[in-house]
């Protein structure tokens, strides 16, 4: 063979492989997502059939129309309804409320918890919610565990916004060890449980540097705490507020638990960015919630499941938590009402740990029970929570340069909210995590 043959044969293989660059498509390695409708923005009206194109995990294009895209990988969902991923602001990964509830408590490890949270975080995926923040966790360092290993990418399950550690009182909501023997008790004690201002901003910054992100406290008492301590203020208002200064300072905001109208009230004074629950909040409150921009996530899925609990005989609830159970839970309906007709901004969130798992689209149902409409319910869970949990920038709607977060269902959840309890589609940062058209 010779030299000139030799060179010959190199430029057309050269050529070739300029021309097969030359020649691939346009978009290859883009994913377009050919949709009956799309609810890009929450709020505004749906667009009708259109494809988007979804490259390297976001968001690139929204075309009008179901035309193909050269090169790109077509997911069939002309009959489907697209929306952002729901965005669930109170929920609890490691735990689910069950009989086993106080033995799990001295028996779980660490990893037990964990795995708890694997396999919630999955189920939490496959209903729709690709972005959670969790609000309260058992075990040490489980919750971030599992965090880190989703953004990774090693296990299904949404973004987590982990606050870790809830911040409490002494004896508190949120302190463990009522009912235990003592020796027990010395075990169960938390490392975010705090009395004074002191030990308060130390129970915060402990917290921050095991990794959370936000910074969770119980203003007031609890409903499921085992210990007849009522539901209102349990923090003194200089313990809160050091609690905020001291997480301002660390980059974080602060979420209070509050039920009782004093406790709410002092939290946001105090400067919370948001209240879990809200039971007692009347006129007063909803004015000083206004005044000081924060956000309700009113959880009233836990009020309906926890009132359903009260009211069994054969329940396992103890006496003091389902005392507090039948007259709390049935309250945080007509919470949601006068919340939402005062004009509260509503984040959403459920609580899940309470209620099961994989069924937090159940809250939906109970915000246009209260009198939202489905799209306010559904901008709640979007752009609203996505601004509560500061992740705007990303998450809650579709659009070029967001992460992929894409849902679909059957109907149109404008119409009836119920559409949302079967997610068939499910996509978080460009994968195809669920998708009912594919046998």
């Amino acid at each position: 063979m010779t030299k000139q043959t030799n060179l010959t044969k190199s430029s057309l293989l050269v050529a070739g492989l300029l021309l097969g660059t030359l020649a691939s498509p346009a978009f290859a390695g883009t994913k377009a997502l050919h949709c009956g409708a799309v609810l890009d923005q929450p709020g505004t009206n749906p667009r009708g059939p259109s494809t988007i194109l979804v490259e390297a995990g976001k968001i690139t294009e929204i075309r009008a129309g179901l035309d193909a895209v050269d090169g790109a990988k077509s997911v069939n969902l002309k009959d489907k309804f697209c929306l952002p991923g729901l965005i669930d602001s109170h929920v609890h990964l490691t735990s689910e409320l069950s009989s086993k509830g106080r033995l799990d408590a001295v028996t779980h490890s660490d990893a037990d918890w964990a795995m708890n949270a694997v396999l919630h975080s999955r189920r939490t995926l496959m209903a729709g919610f690709t972005s959670v923040q969790d609000v309260g966790a058992r075990g040490d360092d489980a919750i971030y565990a599992v965090r880190d290993a989703i953004n990774r990418g090693e296990l299904a399950g949404p973004r987590i916004r982990a606050a870790g550690k809830t911040v409490s009182v002494s004896g508190g909501h949120g302190d463990g060890r009522h009912g235990y023997s003592e020796d027990i008790a010395a075990a169960l004690l938390s490392p975010a449980t705090c009395d004074g201002v002191d030990a308060c901003r130390r129970a915060v910054r402990e917290n921050v540097r095991r990794t959370a992100d936000v910074i969770k406290i119980t203003a007031t008492g609890g409903v499921l705490s085992n210990t007849a301590a009522g539901t209102e203020q349990q923090f003194f208002d200089d313990e809160m507020r050091d609690i905020v200064i001291a997480a301002r300072l660390m980059g974080r905001k602060v979420t209070a638990h509050a039920h009782g109208k004093s406790g709410i009230e002092a939290a946001l004074r105090a400067g919370v960015s948001s209240i879990e629950h809200g039971t007692y909040l009347d006129g007063e409150t909803i004015a000083l919630f206004k005044k000081k921009g924060a956000y309700l996530v009113p959880t009233v899925l836990a009020g309906a499941t926890v009132a359903i609990m009260a009211d069994d005989p054969n329940g396992f609830l103890p006496p003091a938590s389902r005392a507090k159970a039948k007259v709390v839970g049935p309250l945080m309906l007509d919470m949601l009402r006068r919340a939402h007709q005062g004009g509260v901004k509503i984040a959403f969130g459920t609580d899940s740990g309470v209620s099961a798992h994989g069924d937090n689209a159940q809250e939906f149902v109970l915000m246009v029970e209260a009198g939202m409409t489905p799209m306010q319910a559904i901008t709640a869970a979007t752009v609203s929570a996505a601004d509560h949990l500061e992740m705007s920038a990303v998450i809650g709607s579709i659009e070029p340069g967001k992460h992929a977060d894409i849902i679909a269902v059957d109907g149109n959840p404008l119409d009836k909210i119920e559409a949302l309890l079967d997610v068939g589609f499910v996509m978080k940062g460009g994968k195809v995590y669920k998708n009912k058209n594919t046998k």
